[in-house]
Parts: C-alpha cells; structure tokens; sequence
C-alpha cells in the first residue's frame, strides 16, 4: 500500500443524520470526503490506520454545519 499523506481530518456531519457521514481530509495535499465506515476504501482503511497508531487525530463535526 502506497503511504498517504494525511495532514488534516474532520468528521462531517449533516442536519439530517446525527451520525458522521464522512471525513474530509487533506491527502497529499489534496482535500478528500471519506465515507466513514468502508474498510475495503483504501483512504478510509489508512485513515483508521493512522489513528490506531497514535499518529492522526479526526477532530470533531464542524457545529455549524449541524444547524
């Protein structure tokens, strides 16, 4: 697997779904929407990967998206 560089990641989340809905995140410098919950996506896997290993953080839904 090719390494991903991950600079930034935030849960998303819509009025609508009180569940994140995905992950934006900065790859190699290059923003991405994630679907959250797809281990078989290759962006997605890495990402949980990263965070399992102590080395990325996913922050929070922006509260103002929620209203």
């Amino acid at each position: 697997m090719e390494k991903m560089n991950i600079t930034s990641a935030q849960y998303v989340q819509y009025p609508f779904d009180q569940s994140p809905s995905g992950i934006q995140v900065t790859i190699d410098g290059e923003n991405v929407f994630v679907p959250v919950g797809d281990m078989g996506n290759r962006h997605y896997a890495e990402i949980m990967r990263q965070v399992e290993a102590g080395t990325l953080v996913i922050q929070p839904a922006d509260e103002s998206e929620q209203s």
